[in-house]
């Protein structure tokens, strides 16, 4: 197996969305306590990597053994399974491999803070293998953007944070939602262009329920509404109030994104074009979090 075909199993690319949310964690940790521990930063940093490849590495491979990856309707040249031949088996070794080393670093974890964090990587284990895993895969079902953005946002953010600071607190919650609602719109964009696809697969995601039409709007309203409550919570001192400005510029480019998106529409042809749209708005409420939070730790505002 060559790194590219590697890479393709677990899809790197797509791995700025965890990186992401761990940025923002470990920024919005320090911004509220105001130190944390760098060991236990790069702990988390590295387990939640490998758990979010080996998650990928298990829907790589349920993808291939299922055939929603159709040969038919994929136009992606990462899919390395069904373009390039690759063994489903090294796609499933891949996978596990990455859960042992995350269950190991966590373990690691679990000793400098508590049980806890016990059941909550269990669980995000569990969600990740049964996204995609098992008789009836949540990926399948239209809760699967609700899964997505719930774990890779909201849970992890929480995790993260609670591991950094070791208590919970109601604004750190909050301040996850708009990323949770970015990652919610990445895969409701795959799901869009997927739809016709999926339906062959037998799948029944939340884009197909909604329709071609009903799908493009769920992309835009999650994608606006992280944006808005971006700004929302600078409006409420939550987050500091540059946060607020920043949003609505990059609303600006957002909506202008969102415009080209809908000219192209969703389908296999364009949904290259439009996940290089939707990553580049993740991107840009991404740096709109961390801009915020980084003015603080320099009095810019």
């Amino acid at each position: 197996m060559t790194f590219k075909q590697f890479s393709g199993i677990v899809e790197l690319r797509t791995k700025i969305v965890s990186i992401s949310t761990f940025i923002i964690s470990l920024l919005y940790s320090i911004y509220s306590t105001g130190s944390v521990s760098p060991l236990l930063a790069a702990l988390v940093f590295i387990a939640a990597l490998a758990v979010d490849m080996g998650t990928t590495g298990f829907n790589s491979y349920f993808d291939w053994y299922r055939n929603v990856d159709d040969k038919r309707f994929n136009r992606e040249d990462a899919k390395v399974l069904v373009h390039e031949g690759v063994s489903p088996g090294s796609a499933l070794l891949v996978s596990v491999l990455c859960y042992l080393f995350a269950m190991l670093i966590g373990l690691v974890i679990i000793f400098q803070t508590g049980p806890l964090v016990l059941l909550l990587g269990a669980l995000s284990l569990l969600v990740g293998f049964f996204y995609s895993g098992g008789s009836r895969p949540i990926s399948s079902t239209p809760l699967g953007e609700l899964f997505a953005g719930g774990f890779l946002g909201f849970v992890f953010f929480i995790i993260n944070y609670y591991i950094l600071t070791g208590h919970v607190i109601w604004q750190a919650a909050v301040v996850a939602l708009p990323q949770t609602l970015a990652i919610a719109a990445i895969l409701s964009v795959n799901n869009a262009c997927d739809i016709k696809g999926d339906a062959e697969a037998g799948r029944k995601t939340l884009a197909i329920v909604l329709g071609p039409v009903g799908a493009e709007i769920l992309v835009y309203a999650e994608g606006l509404a992280g944006l808005i409550s971006l700004g929302l919570l600078a409006w409420w001192k939550i987050l500091p109030v540059l946060t607020g400005w920043l949003s609505v510029a990059a609303a600006i480019v957002v909506i202008r994104e969102y415009f080209k998106m809908h000219k192209r529409g969703y389908s296999h042809d364009t949904k290259g074009p439009n996940m290089q749209s939707i990553s580049k708005i993740f991107v840009i409420q991404s740096l709109v979090y961390i801009a915020g939070i980084c003015s603080s730790f320099l009095h810019l505002w």
